[in-house]
């Protein structure tokens, strides 16, 4: 199977940039991503992790 795929790709002219441009749109998105998240207050982490136990509460108050 891999040998019918690799004929075919080294009959394309110019393949071998895919591979780069996929590697550098990876590095480019993670880098990005590990860039927004550690750039985010530290205050406002804490207020987004309580809210689901915060929703969870009010809607035990309304049962009861």
């Amino acid at each position: 199977m891999l040998k019918f795929v690799k004929h075919h790709l080294d009959t394309i002219e110019g393949v071998e940039i895919y591979p780069i441009i996929s590697l550098l749109l990876f590095f480019l998105v993670f880098s990005t991503m590990l860039f927004i998240v550690l750039k985010i207050p530290k205050n406002s982490v804490e207020e987004i992790s309580k809210l689901p136990l915060e929703n969870d509460l009010k809607n035990n108050s309304y049962e009861q």
